[in-house]
């Protein structure tokens, strides 16, 4: 209970008081890769229900002959590197936490599909709502192994606790600002995960 109030509050005065930048920001989305201004998409949550997770678009619409999509490198822009490596991509998911669907610290919400392929163990990180930011992206980001993030994400969901919250996030806020450890098209990450734990 103490953790969702923490959530409602911190995600209610972040979506205020950076009002002016999501304004900023949509504007320029909307000006340099057009509409739609939000990248939506499917993720589970806690226990696995799936959840519409919402950030801003950072990549264009381009295709091959074939009208299949471009890689996601091909398809990012200048911008939309910035917004990744700034997190300022990240900044909508407030409205997922205000909403019960996330809350500001947790395991990092992956795609669907990967949920076959979690061992017994990683399930666990399941238990809780899923992150705006981590303990595995405070330890690394996204330049640590699949298996070392998720190990983090089993530990989090074990042990956590308000104080371990807040020091999580002070981290978050240090590590975006000197921008460490950031992949900006994760991409190729995704799919060594995917091939891993297929085999």
């Amino acid at each position: 209970m103490l953790k969702r109030i923490f959530d409602v509050v911190a995600s209610a005065t972040g979506l205020l008081l950076l009002s002016p930048v999501f304004a900023i920001v949509a504007w320029q989305v909307r000006r340099k890769l057009g509409s739609p201004i939000f990248f939506r998409q499917i993720r589970p949550g806690v226990d696995g229900k799936p959840f519409q997770m919402i950030k801003f678009r950072t990549m264009r619409d381009a295709v091959d002959a074939n009208g299949n999509p471009l890689p996601d490198s091909e398809r990012i822009t200048p911008f939309g590197r910035f917004l990744r490596s700034t997190s300022l991509d990240e900044l909508p998911e407030f409205w997922n936490v205000l909403k019960g669907d996330m809350s500001i610290v947790g395991p990092r919400p992956l795609l669907i599909e990967y949920l076959d392929y979690y061992t017994e163990e990683e399930q666990l990180r399941h238990s809780v709502r899923p992150g705006v930011t981590g303990l595995a992206q405070v330890t690394g980001r996204n330049a640590t192994t699949w298996d070392q993030r998720l190990q983090y994400d089993v530990e989090y969901a074990k042990t956590h606790n308000l104080w371990m919250d807040i020091r999580i996030i002070f981290k978050t806020i240090k590590q975006v600002c000197k921008r460490e450890g950031v992949v900006v098209v994760p991409s190729e990450i995704y799919q060594k995960l995917s091939d891993e734990r297929r085999k």
